[in-house]
């Protein structure tokens, strides 16, 4: 798909271009709206203000990039955004005693089912670690691929996410 809509915008035929990556593309969209935001109505209403962004750089696009990581850095910026003006985008320390708090609460949480409840236990964390987590466990993005999304080192991406899922492990 990628090719074909490269190939489009090759032939400034935005429109086709546009057909081709808004299926291609929407879901994933929304899942890292979602896996960053945390919130299914504000994920959805940012997807579509990606697309109305993508629609209008589509003109602009150089190629320097694949599709998929053009449009997920719109993405990752249009959420970064609007945390940021929710006033959600909170900076913490990966020592601080609140994420070991949460996680210690998770271990020593009774147990009834087989599963643990991983919404509670990211609904703990300081709100940046629950995108890192969501986007490695949830989304199953790879390391370099958080890395990318959230703008953070290949280290931090890996000591976030390794560390948390201690404790989801361990149960």
């Amino acid at each position: 798909m990628e090719q074909e809509i490269r190939a489009c915008l090759d032939q400034r035929r935005y429109q086709d271009a546009f057909d081709l990556l808004l299926p291609e593309f929407q879901n994933k969209v929304f899942r890292l709206a979602y896996a960053m935001l945390g919130d299914t109505t504000m994920a959805e209403d940012l997807a579509q203000e990606v697309f109305v962004r993508a629609w209008r750089a589509l003109p602009g696009f150089r190629g320097q990039s694949s599709v998929s990581t053009w449009i997920y850095a719109i993405t990752r910026n249009a959420c970064l955004t609007a945390l940021k003006a929710a006033g959600k985008k909170k900076e913490s320390s990966l020592e601080e005693r609140g994420i070991a708090r949460a996680a210690e609460q998770a271990d020593r949480a009774p147990s009834t089912h087989a599963t643990i409840d991983v919404a509670r236990f990211l609904d703990q964390l300081p709100e940046k670690y629950q995108q890192a987590l969501r986007l490695y466990y949830l989304e199953e993005k790879s390391y370099e691929e958080v890395s990318r999304l959230l703008g953070w080192p290949m280290g931090t991406v890996k000591l976030a996410c390794t560390a948390r899922a201690r404790n989801w492990r361990q149960r």
